[in-house]
């Protein structure tokens, strides 16, 4: 629920790297809730796996917008491919935020973008961004300890299932062999 909220979000302020990156995490979700319900270790393995990169992505997600290091939040391919200008949803639409256009030469609204001063905001956009990135952190790590854990379970199940006819102390046994066979006549003469 959690990641469809994000993506609707995300599709809101046109980033498209989000998009595909909550896209395939939702593939995985319905993949891990296969392998969960059938028993299938192999499924909840790759969950396990794509959870340790949805972990990094969300990493990124949380540096970017906090703008930790050389990353910075003026460089449009990052987030859409460098395809639109990139604007978080939350950035118009915080709580509590007003929005009024500004008019200025100096400032030229690129893309048929309009330039903005957003005031007001009990919270502003890169918060609210890092609060979701840290919120699909916690829910991947829940979600690698229990996919490890039921994917485990299964492993052992699958070790100890015995098949009928099985190789077991209490499956069929084959019949004692004995050195000697009495050969007995079919038919008697007599």
């Amino acid at each position: 629920v959690a990641v469809l909220e994000r993506q609707v979000f995300d599709f809101l302020g046109f980033q498209w790297a989000p998009i595909l990156a909550n896209f395939l995490h939702i593939m995985a979700v319905i993949l891990g809730i296969f392998g969960a319900l059938q028993g299938r270790s192999r499924c909840l393995a790759l969950y396990a796996g794509w959870l340790l990169l949805w972990l990094g992505w969300n990493t990124f997600i949380i540096c970017f917008y906090l703008e930790v290091g050389q990353l910075s939040q003026d460089r449009d391919f990052v987030m859409t491919f460098n395809t639109s200008l990139h604007r978080s949803w939350w950035m118009e639409n915080g709580p509590g935020c007003l929005v009024t256009p500004v008019v200025s030469s100096e400032m030229v609204p690129q893309e048929d973008h309009h330039v903005i001063a957003v005031t007001g905001c009990l919270l502003d956009y890169p918060y609210i961004e890092v609060l979701s990135s840290a919120l699909q952190i916690f829910l991947a790590l829940f979600g690698f300890v229990f996919a490890c854990y039921v994917s485990k379970v299964f492993l052992e199940e699958e070790d100890s299932f015995d098949f009928i006819g099985g190789f077991d102390a209490y499956g069929y046994q084959a019949p004692q062999k004995t050195s000697h066979l009495q050969l007995q006549p079919l038919y008697t003469s007599g």
